[in-house]
């Protein structure tokens, strides 16, 4: 295979930690919804981020998730991150609806949130692993129910999917 050529197609899950003024992306590449195996990390280092904008949290985020796609020389079936796709009932654009914009409408994003958001519909929760707790999910590219069981599927006894655990402490690991 020639060099720079795209590679079996895979399912991204990204995650950005901030520390002082910089921040840490990390993404985690695997193969299907039901394989517990982590085919690549991937962490990128970003020094200087921009500040935290309530409502605009994508600003900040958006360019570090970007640098760890520009690491990924795969196909993305999809794409998973940590927060919302939409905000609220009467959806306005979150980071991942943002992302979905930038990447063309061509890669389907499935937000995972651990918290509600003012405002988020009754359908977005799920609740997995016997947890009296939801996750909250949002989705640009493919409809919701299918997101819902994707993320269900997912390797993981617990609320939070073991993909989406290694991701959050790659981006947090110094």
């Amino acid at each position: 295979m020639e060099k720079g050529a795209l590679r079996a197609p895979m399912i991204l899950a990204v995650d950005v930690g901030y520390g002082g003024q910089g921040a840490r992306a990390a993404g985690v590449l695997f193969q299907n919804w039901t394989c517990g195996t982590v085919y690549r990390e991937i962490v990128v280092e970003i020094p200087e981020v921009e500040k935290y904008v309530p409502g605009e949290f994508f600003r900040r985020e958006l360019p570090c998730i970007e640098k760890v796609i520009a690491c990924v020389h795969h196909r993305l079936d999809c794409i998973v991150i940590d927060g919302y796709v939409n905000l609220g009932d009467s959806p306005t654009s979150g980071l991942g609806q943002h992302l979905w914009e930038r990447l063309g409408r061509t890669t389907p994003v499935i937000g995972v949130a651990k918290s509600a958001y003012v405002g988020t519909p009754e359908a977005a929760k799920l609740y997995r692993g016997g947890s009296s707790r939801p996750l909250y999910v949002t989705v640009a590219g493919i409809p919701l129910d299918e997101a819902k069981r994707h993320i269900l599927s997912m390797t993981g006894q617990y609320r939070i999917p073991d993909i989406l655990k290694t991701v959050d402490r790659l981006s947090r690991d110094k």
